[in-house]
């Protein structure tokens, strides 16, 4: 791991997203162990702060810390004193003198972890901040396109959808970028945000980003976070932009279909695909908590060893 947080992955080396991936494998075995606990965190303390609503994302935070004996401590904003008007910075420093060892953040505003991570010694883990990014999500959909195809390298990865106003494609193109796959982007203009490309992915017809597609990665429509007006019918939307049979036949035949979730079935993706056989959607979810027990065993000082503590 690089520094005491996770941020997000534009700044991450190859190297530090391959060590996650290869941690996340033995912790994928605890899963599947009749008693999926090891003693590898005991001790050590996860708080989780969520100022957005999660069900995945928190979930799975909280057992993976389970599975490796933290303690942990969950925080909804909405039960907090948040909504007594405590700013980000006081909660912060509220959290900091009770001395936990890591603070798992969800923020609607971008860069309200790194605003965190300055004000805590505790190590800072970014659960989506804003539209800017959400590394653990990108971390655990490399890790399971690895898992099935046996590589990064090479891949063709299609992302389709509400780009503008997600921060699961952020963090997917540098990560699928920064391990050698070739990332094409497609949707519509209205939700494509400016100087994209300047990220390495290509912005292309949805046909163009399909053809020949190993990964099709298709994302929520955030009706929640855009202005009226970007989109002209959801009708429309699903005729124009959403994965069904027909389209999905463009891509490979051994193409892998995933979705971060909450899935709007009939909407960005139908049922047949999201249901059939190609999707990994709940290989994602498992993969989830694997890797972000890789992140919480590193970033508590975990190493090479990892086996051996784990054991």
């Amino acid at each position: 791991m690089q520094g005491k947080d996770l941020l997000g992955l534009e700044d991450m080396s190859r190297a530090a997203i391959e060590e996650i991936l290869d941690t996340a494998g033995p912790m994928r075995e605890i899963m599947h162990r009749g008693i999926k606990k090891v003693p590898a965190l005991r001790g050590r303390t996860v708080v989780t702060l969520f100022y957005e609503a999660s069900t995945r994302t928190r979930v799975s935070f909280e057992l993976a810390a389970k599975y490796l004996s933290c303690d942990t401590v969950g925080v909804a904003a909405a039960a907090s004193s948040v909504t007594k008007g405590e700013s980000l910075k006081d909660t912060a420093r509220t959290l900091a003198a009770m001395q936990p060892d890591i603070i798992v953040l969800r923020h609607p505003r971008p860069g309200a972890a790194a605003l965190l991570a300055r004000e805590v010694p505790a190590g800072v883990v970014n659960a989506g901040d804003g539209a800017h990014e959400h590394p653990t999500q990108a971390l655990l959909d490399l890790f399971t396109v690895r898992e099935a195809k046996g590589r990064i390298e090479g891949l063709k990865v299609a992302i389709i959808g509400d780009i503008a106003h997600s921060r699961v494609a952020r963090s997917d193109i540098w990560g699928f970028s920064r391990l050698g796959a070739r990332v094409f982007l497609a949707g519509p203009a209205t939700l494509m945000p400016e100087a994209v490309e300047e990220t390495g992915a290509r912005v292309v017809p949805l046909g163009e980003a399909l053809y020949d597609a190993d990964v099709v990665i298709m994302l929520r429509l955030q009706l929640e976070r855009q202005q009226q007006g970007l989109l002209p019918d959801l009708r429309e939307y699903a005729a124009m932009f959403g994965l069904n049979r027909e389209r999905l036949a463009m891509a490979r035949p051994d193409a892998l279909v995933m979705h971060p979730g909450p899935m709007n079935r009939g909407l960005e993706i139908t049922p047949e695909v999201a249901d059939g056989p190609r999707s990994l959607v709940e290989r994602q979810v498992e993969n989830g908590v694997a890797v972000r027990m890789a992140v919480l065993y590193l970033m508590a000082g975990g190493g090479a060893k990892t086996h051996d503590a784990l054991d």
